[in-house]
């Protein structure tokens, strides 16, 4: 029997995550919708069942157009995959600007509330989907200086959590993903400014991974399919920790 080709909207598309997770959905015969400011270096990707839109997540007007047209032209959305999230260099609390702390609950917070409630009204018309967000290992497994970025990683778990429990009767699951440290240009911007970014990332991250490799975009990718497909028919409210032990 063949395999029911789904619609999977993908944010953060442009970045390293994104991307990966846009490849293996691609992969998989997936129609796959991909959000960003910028999605140019998805351009070797081109293909019929990859179509992209330049936007900005926050402006929820954009966002709630761009949905209606997603659905308009295919009849479904399976799938969202919230991939956008922004980093913070390793700060003291008393050195974060209000500006700083606005714009990451902005980019790691607000925007979930606003693509969520942009799809599921379209996915309780099908009394089917599944949304998955990515989070962080942080939330759980602090790390000094990046209070504001672990603060809207546990705002988003949180919320995943809530709405888990608010959509079951409609069988929609929501899940997180918390990674590890990942292999991917966001990790540099981590440090603290004036530290030196390839020792970081051997001395701290790699060495905080118990299986001693940080995380390949392709790795989530993997977790992201699993909570898509209805192998996971049973799996919501849950936060799958993909991060090689970083979290024990």
């Amino acid at each position: 029997m063949a395999v029911e080709q789904q619609v999977i909207i993908v944010t953060g598309a442009g970045g390293g995550m994104g991307k990966a997770i846009i490849q293996e959905q691609l992969a998989k015969g997936n129609i796959v919708v991909g959000l960003d400011l910028s999605v140019a270096s998805l351009s070797d990707l081109a293909q019929d069942a990859l179509q992209c839109f330049e936007v900005n997540v926050l402006q929820e007007e954009h966002v709630n157009e761009v949905f209606k047209q997603v659905f308009a032209k295919y009849g479904r959305i399976d799938g969202l995959v919230n991939a956008l999230g922004i980093a913070q260099a390793a700060t003291p609390i008393e050195q974060v600007s209000m500006d700083e702390w606005n714009r990451l609950m902005d980019v790691n917070v607000k925007s979930l509330f606003i693509t969520t409630k942009a799809v599921v009204p379209y996915m309780k018309e099908r009394q089917k989907g599944s949304i998955v967000t990515i989070a962080s290992i942080s939330a759980v497994r602090p790390r000094p200086g990046l209070q504001a970025y672990i603060a809207s990683k546990g705002a988003a778990e949180s919320f995943t959590r809530g709405l888990a429990i608010e959509l079951a009767p409609f069988q929609l699951r929501v899940n997180t993903i918390h990674p590890g440290p990942a292999d991917t240009q966001m990790l540099s911007q981590f440090t603290a400014q004036g530290a030196d970014i390839e020792q970081t990332k051997q001395s701290v991250f790699v060495q905080s991974v118990p299986l001693g490799r940080l995380v390949d975009p392709s790795d989530i990718a993997g977790a992201v399919s699993y909570l898509l497909s209805d192998a996971a028919s049973m799996v919501t409210g849950t936060t799958l920790h993909v991060d090689g032990g970083r979290g024990l």
